[in-house]
């Protein structure tokens, strides 16, 4: 593996959706998650980090260093056996007496260098604070959900045969753009995982391409529209985060009328940060 990065970062991910629903909620039928104090419109961390998986699982598949920890149909306890093999050690519950296996677990696995990983179940692994961390994203205005009924030409048995269809359901919202702020710790990846700037380079890909290849019925039309980064000169950082964040401002042009498009709004970036802060923009 390459060397550790050594530079802290922060980003603004910006990125929308037309009538579909980027993020349901099984507790609420599947409705598009959303503040019930605000209206504003949520997509969990857990969801943007499923597709920056996918991402890097579909243009790094079978690639060494690259395996990914956390997808579907794994057992998490047979991915910790693979440490175990490696080092030919019998698999236990105990905490490691060393470093090896969950080092293992770090060069093999991308979203463990990544985000890190609690590792600590019947096959004992240890645990890791991986240097990625992203915040819930946020829409920008209030969104408005919908259902919709729609209806299908076929019908599922036999016994519905004389309906000739059958009805279901949509959970959408017309529109909505969507913020989410996240940090890269050289720190922990210095210290913990060894995160490196291969591994750096592949997360903003994967930020800018993820929903080109997660287009489904149900997610509609979703695009990232604005990736910012905030490269620090030193591994601790040059100021706090959250000057960096405000320097990323957005205006509603559509004052009247319901935002229905990313040209409904205006993102502008404030040059005017702390010295030893560079602003990289990748869309």
């Amino acid at each position: 593996m390459s060397e550790p990065i050594k530079n802290r970062y922060e980003f603004v991910l910006l990125f929308d959706v037309e009538n579909g629903n980027p993020n349901g909620d099984p507790d609420m039928g599947n409705m598009p998650r959303v503040d019930p104090q605000t209206g504003y419109g949520i997509v969990t961390d857990v969801c943007l980090k499923r597709k920056v998986r996918d991402y890097v699982d579909l243009v790094k598949a079978g690639s060494e260093g690259y395996d990914i920890y956390v997808k579907e149909g794994v057992v998490l306890n047979e991915q910790h056996t693979k440490a175990f093999a490696a080092l030919n050690r019998e698999p236990d519950s105990k905490k490691p007496k060393d470093e090896e296996l969950t080092k293992f677990m770090c060069n093999h696995f991308f979203d463990i260098r990544a985000f890190g990983a609690v590792m600590t179940t019947e096959v004992n692994c240890g645990q890791v604070r991986g240097p990625i961390q992203l915040t819930f994203a946020r829409s920008q205005d209030q969104i408005f959900q919908q259902e919709l009924t729609i209806t299908r030409q076929a019908v599922t048995n036999v016994k519905e045969a004389e309906k000739g269809q059958t009805m279901g359901k949509k959970q959408i919202i017309p529109y909505g753009l969507y913020r989410a702020e996240g940090y890269v710790s050289a720190h922990l990846a210095r210290k913990t995982t060894g995160f490196s700037e291969e591994d750096l380079a592949l997360l903003w890909d994967s930020l800018v391409n993820m929903f080109e290849h997660d287009h489904s019925a149900a997610r509609g039309k979703m695009s990232a529209r604005k990736l910012v980064i905030f490269k620090h000169d030193n591994e601790l950082g040059c100021c706090q985060s959250h000057v960096l964040f405000d320097a990323v401002r957005i205006e509603r042009l559509s004052k009247d009328l319901p935002p229905r498009s990313f040209a409904d709004y205006k993102v502008t970036v404030n040059r005017d940060i702390p010295k030893g802060v560079e602003i990289i923009e990748k869309l």
